[in-house]
């Protein structure tokens, strides 16, 4: 691993290198000799000591033998004034101070770890003594006229002896300074001799990175006679290898270039890491990736999962047969679009030799359009073969319901029915009315068979609920009803009728273990357009829920998810009746998960003016998003 903080350059590196080691060497030296020194200093204070506390004893024994014990306080002043003693005192046999050399004897005592000292003091010889808190000692007897009369203490100023280890430590450290300068300076005046023959190297070889074309500052001066010389002689004959490879080289690759760049298709080359090395704009257009971020990354990164992982098992397919694929369909689905897109790929292997295979070229056609037309067509012609068949069922059922219509009226008319079965033949005339709407509106779904006229709403959601009773009931499915009984609105009843059935049959259809159906419906306005007024229906479920691929494809014709039992035309018909009708709808489903219930609410808003009925149709605003089902409460 490279250190940053290192230099880069060969005569700062000599020169950091150079100093480092001399600093290491004077460090390890100076703490060589500040051990050797500590132990000689400590030696001479202990001497000093011993012989300091030896004197004052003598002194003290002297001027005792004289009955001169005035000279005792003299001699402890003296020898307290000495550079090297801090303190100086004389105590009695029992260690109770008598003669101090600053201060009163009444304010000294021995500590405890004085005292412990004295018995120590065997035969008569000086002695010292460390304490805690680095403080030195000299103890010494004092005897004379034959007994002991006391004992001389002498404590070290241990400032003094620091004092002699710094200047000892100042002295290296100067000398250590002034010998790494000289030194660095001898490394600066030799590496100049080094550096600048590599300087201009360097500068040469940023010279034709920066402009490969440029022959401006070659062939470079050759400045010294040894290995670096050599060096730059190689490089000079290197560029102008180069230069003569390059001008054969340019006119091949801007031909290629061209090709490249202009060619109506996507072109892409790939190593054996399956990384892209190469790729044309229309490739990158396809991609919807800057063209810049494709080179080094891989298939995975830059396209979808599912496509990437089949196209690299077709490129290194092709380095191991070494044959070309053909004809390679790849389907996917942009992140930012709902809208599929259809590949055809071709892959070959470009080699730069005989037996080696380096790249992997391949060529992408969009055919998405194509399959889209392909689509339609095979759309409309369902819904041509759905018409034709749709207008044949609708002739077919006239007749009969004819027959059922004057049957029903004949009932209710001259039969003399009482109740219920008077309502329930009303219920089944209304009924047979609401199936010939439907035909009519099979054969002419963009021609209006009837009138738009004012309807009420609560008749028309009762009316579904009563056709789904029995169903409702034989589910288990519980029924919540908000809705006013006055409300009214401006629209083709049979229409509306139509999609309030097809919302409660899906929700039906998705409770399949019970639940809870919730329908309301309440005036409103438009969200997007507040001043115009409306009634905003809404139906809800706590069914199986769908997700987010579901959610896109529910207004496509044909698109169902109840297999054998479904057409995939209901909610279709009922997108298309509410476009006519200029009306919104939202759609909110969440699928089971956990700690959270599935369910789906269609929330429908249809105006209420009947100057829009006037006005050609324009596209129904449909939102179909995800986010948590919110059941309204009743």
């Amino acid at each position: 691993m490279t250190l940053r903080w290192w230099p880069r350059s060969i005569r700062w590196q000599m020169l950091a290198g150079l100093v480092l080691v001399e600093a290491l060497s004077i460090v390890l030296f100076a703490a060589l000799l500040i051990r050797q020194q500590t132990r000689a200093v400590y030696r001479r204070a202990e001497h000093r000591l011993s012989h300091q506390a030896n004197s004052v004893a003598l002194q003290i024994k002297e001027a005792l033998e004289q009955d001169r014990p005035v000279w005792v306080g003299y001699s402890v002043r003296m020898m307290g004034e000495a550079p090297s003693v801090a303190f100086v005192k004389v105590t009695d046999p029992a260690g109770n101070v008598l003669y101090v050399s600053q201060g009163e004897p009444e304010q000294v005592s021995l500590d405890p770890a004085e005292r412990a000292q004295i018995p120590r003091i065997t035969r008569g010889e000086p002695r010292v003594f460390r304490f805690a808190g680095d403080r030195w000692e000299g103890l010494a007897p004092i005897n004379a006229g034959g007994r002991l009369r006391g004992y001389a203490w002498v404590e070290s100023d241990r400032a003094w002896d620091h004092e002699q280890l710094d200047s000892i430590l100042r002295a290296t450290v100067i000398f250590g300074a002034v010998w790494i300068a000289a030194s660095a300076l001898l490394v600066l005046l030799m590496a100049h001799s080094i550096s600048r023959p590599l300087d201009l190297l360097l500068r040469g070889t940023r010279s034709l990175m920066d402009s490969p074309e440029g022959q401006g500052h070659f062939p470079l001066p050759v400045p010294a006679h040894n290995e670096i010389g050599d060096l730059i002689e190689a490089f000079n004959r290197m560029v102008a290898s180069l230069e003569e490879q390059r001008s054969g080289l340019n006119d091949t690759l801007s031909l290629l270039d061209s090709m490249l760049a202009n060619a109506p298709i996507g072109l892409a080359f790939l190593d054996r890491g399956c990384r892209f090395v190469r790729v044309n704009q229309v490739f990158a257009g396809m991609t919807g990736v800057p063209l810049g971020r494709h080179l080094g990354s891989t298939l995975s990164e830059v396209l979808p999962q599912p496509v990437a992982q089949q196209l690299e098992e077709t490129v290194l397919r092709v380095f191991a047969d070494e044959a070309a694929v053909r004809d390679l369909e790849l389907t996917g689905r942009p992140i930012d679009s709902h809208r599929p897109w259809t590949w055809l790929t071709s892959a070959y292997p470009v080699r730069t030799g005989p037996q080696e295979v380096r790249w992997v070229g391949v060529i992408v056609l969009d055919a998405s359009e194509r399959k889209r037309s392909e689509e339609t067509l095979r759309k409309t012609e369902k819904l041509a073969a759905t018409g034709r068949l749709a207008a044949s069922i609708a002739h077919e059922i006239n007749n009969p319901l004819e027959a059922i219509t004057n049957l029903l009226f004949l009932m209710r008319n001259f039969c003399a029915l009482e109740e219920p079965a008077l309502g329930y033949v009303a219920m089944a005339e209304h009924e047979a009315r609401r199936i010939s709407e439907i035909t009519q509106q099979t054969l002419r779904f963009y021609r209006q068979s009837t009138l738009p006229a004012r309807a009420s709403m609560s008749e028309l959601i009762d009316s579904v609920l009563t056709l789904y009773n029995g169903k409702l009931n034989t589910l288990g499915i519980q029924v919540e009803c908000d809705y006013e009984a006055t409300m009214d609105l401006f629209c083709f009843a049979g229409e509306v009728r139509q999609v309030l059935a097809n919302l409660v049959a899906n929700s039906i259809d998705a409770m399949a273990d019970g639940g809870r159906l919730v329908v309301r419906a309440r005036h409103s306005h438009n969200r997007r357009n507040p001043a115009q007024a409306g009634v905003r229906f809404a139906i809800a479920d706590t069914g199986c829920g769908m997700d987010a691929t579901v959610r896109q494809r529910i207004f496509e014709p044909f698109f169902t998810t109840k297999e054998v039992t479904g057409t995939g035309l209901g909610l279709w018909v009922s997108y298309e009746i509410i476009r006519k009708s200029r009306g919104i709808v939202h759609v909110r489903s969440r699928p089971a998960a956990v700690g959270r219930p599935p369910g789906t609410v269609f929330e429908i808003f249809l105006p209420d003016d009947a100057t829009l009925f006037a006005l050609e149709p324009k596209p129904v605003e449909a939102a179909a998003k995800a986010a948590e089902p919110k059941v309204m409460q009743g």
